[in-house]
C-alpha cells in the first residue's frame, strides 16, 4: 500500500520559511515524478513544483510563481522528497500535498496525472 505523508507546515508571518517533508512508502518509485500541489481556500488545486525519482537525472520544476523561493528536493536514501519554502507571502496560505505519478515530471503538471496522494499539511502566512 502507498503512503506519503506530509509534515512540516504551520503558521508563519510573512517573510518567514518552512521545510515541508514528504516520506513515501509502499513502492519503488524510480520511475516517479514526485510534486508538491497546493489548494487555498475556494480555488483549484494548483501545481508547485515536481522532481523526478531518479537519482540519475534530478530534473525540477517549478510553477513561475514560486521559481526562486521554493525549492524542491529529495533524499532517496530516506525516501523523502522536501519542499524548503523562502520568503513566504500571505498568497501562499494552502494546504500543501505531495503527490506521486508515473513519469517525467515535467511532463506532469495537472493533479490529474498523479495516482498517489499524501493528506495535505496546512502552511498559513500572516501577513
Amino acid at each position: 500500500q502507498v503512503q506519503l505523508v506530509e509534515s512540516g507546515g504551520g503558521l508563519v508571518q510573512a517573510g518567514a520559511s518552512l521545510r515541508l517533508s514528504c516520506t513515501a512508502s509502499g513502492r519503488t518509485f524510480s520511475s516517479y515524478a514526485m510534486a508538491w500541489f497546493r489548494q487555498a481556500p475556494g480555488k483549484e488545486r494548483e501545481f508547485v513544483a515536481a522532481i523526478s525519482w531518479n537519482w540519475n537525472a534530478s530534473r525540477k520544476y517549478y510553477a513561475d510563481s514560486q521559481k526562486g523561493r521554493f525549492t524542491i528536493g529529495r533524499d532517496t536514501a530516506q525516501n523523502t522528497v522536501y519542499l524548503q519554502m523562502n520568503s513566504l507571502k500571505p498568497e501562499d496560505t494552502a494546504v500543501y500535498y505531495c503527490a506521486a505519478g508515473r513519469g517525467d515530471p515535467g511532463e506532469l503538471k495537472t493533479e490529474y496525472e498523479y495516482a498517489y496522494w499524501g493528506q495535505g499539511t496546512q502552511v498559513t502566512v500572516s501577513s
